[in-house]
């Protein structure tokens, strides 16, 4: 059984913050992507499995298999940070069983609809309803862009925001 060391929901996946902070400060040796897209596309997936750093693993799994991979094998060995581009994404693995205890909320870009609730971090009404029902789940969900700046709890940020 893999010993996950940090769920983190981030747009840009694997990208320069992930592999010189990240990595290092979690002293993880395996990457878990889960996205569809991703998953699909020979290429892209490619171009980012050669950005991850000297001996780190990565593997990219569509949703559903890697809801498999967890019930199955729990992803294997090693010390895993595991990335999702997008909360319904977490929210949907979280719904069909894989095991979130903790949950960091990092990048998820600017679009219509979607307000700033932490530093640059976004959410939109959708978001915002699906991590609540997370933390109200028992899962601690909590926004970090990045290592260098301080966290925030899910609940105490959303005191502020309404959508």
């Amino acid at each position: 059984m893999a010993n996950i060391k940090l769920i983190r929901i981030d747009f840009r996946l694997i990208h320069g913050q992930v592999v010189n902070k990240w990595i290092k400060i979690t002293r993880s040796n395996k990457i878990v992507v889960i996205d569809d897209s991703l998953a699909s596309n020979e290429f892209m997936r490619s171009v980012y499995i050669m950005a991850a750093p000297p001996g780190v693993d990565v593997q990219v799994y569509s949703i559903n298999d890697a809801i498999k991979e967890w019930k199955e094998n729990q992803f294997g060995e090693g010390e895993v940070l595991v990335l999702f581009k997008s909360v319904p994404d977490a929210y949907r693995c979280f719904k069909e069983g894989f095991e979130i205890k903790e949950l960091q909320i990092g990048g998820l870009g600017a679009q219509p609809g979607r307000k700033i609730v932490y530093g640059p971090i976004t959410l939109d009404k959708s978001d915002a309803d699906q991590l609540s029902e997370m933390q109200h789940a028992g899962v601690r969900v909590y926004f970090h862009q990045v290592p260098d700046d301080p966290s925030a709890e899910y609940d105490k940020v959303m005191e502020k925001v309404k959508f």
